[in-house]
């Protein structure tokens, strides 16, 4: 006998305790269901708590400036091997008292596909203006700052910077707020939470070059810090991006199952 011809026959419209049991196995077991990730794939808040997230495309704080599709949660999923090196990463780093902080992990190819609409949309707004100042949105596209694939959908790819832990890393992203556009010194720019790399996550502007000539010479430092504790553990860093970073050999298929909430 079935779940509901059992409730059916506990009398019509009145909910039973048998009722609310079942309803509550349902949702457990969607939950469960929900959370689940394809084979190879893990939460890295599973492998390290430590490392800091702030997955930039779950909220409004991004270049498009909503969330993406696909990201109906704010966590970094990578492929088990990416999330043990990021964990060795992270050891070394605490040790100087600094941290991972990451901004993308895992992206469906759906965002991606959304990524590639927004930039032939036609539309400039003085918000996405901070993430390219220099040129067009649908600019982006041909300069190689948005591609129709994405290595980032293959669990292979990251964004990711470095965090001070001793620094004062309270002030928040307020989206009513007028900030400079991200080339602009750092006491300008929309706050992040992490060192002084020269620019903003997401720049898409050639001091974002990871050998850019114009920046400081302590913000060339804390790049290649952050290139060469990668570089240790095989990542490969995109020269146009400081911030992106892909371990080769790990990738393989893209896929678009969507980032749920972990449990």
């Amino acid at each position: 006998m079935s779940w509901a011809l059992v409730i059916a026959g506990k009398g019509a419209g009145r909910p039973t305790a048998l009722a609310a049991i079942v309803a509550a196995v349902c949702l457990a077991s969607a939950a469960a269901q929900a959370q689940k990730l394809p084979a190879g794939f893990v939460y890295l808040r599973d492998i390290d708590p430590t490392i800091i997230q702030d997955m930039r495309y779950a909220g409004a704080n991004n270049f498009v400036g909503r969330p993406l599709k696909g990201y109906q949660a704010a966590e970094c999923v990578v492929k088990r091997e990416v999330g043990a090196l990021l964990k060795s990463v992270q050891e070394e780093l605490a040790l100087q008292s600094l941290s991972l902080k990451m901004f993308d992990c895992y992206r469906p190819t759906r965002a991606v596909a959304d990524m590639v609409a927004w930039s032939r949309d036609g539309r400039e707004t003085p918000a996405q203006k901070r993430y390219n100042p220099a040129f067009s949105k649908a600019d982006l596209f041909r300069l190689g700052y948005i591609a129709t694939h994405s290595g980032h959908s293959t669990g292979a790819a990251l964004d990711l910077s470095l965090v001070d832990l001793k620094a004062d890393n309270s002030a928040t992203f307020d989206a009513a707020k007028d900030y400079g556009d991200c080339t602009a010194n750092v006491n300008l720019r929309a706050p992040d939470g992490s060192v002084d790399m020269g620019t903003g996550y997401d720049c898409s502007d050639v001091r974002s070059h990871t050998a850019a000539k114009s920046i400081t010479a302590a913000q060339r430092r804390w790049r290649e810090k952050l290139v060469l504790l990668m570089a240790r553990r095989g990542f490969v860093n995109y020269s146009k991006e400081w911030w992106h970073f892909s371990l080769p050999g790990a990738g393989g298929q893209a896929y678009d199952f969507p980032i749920m909430p972990r449990k």
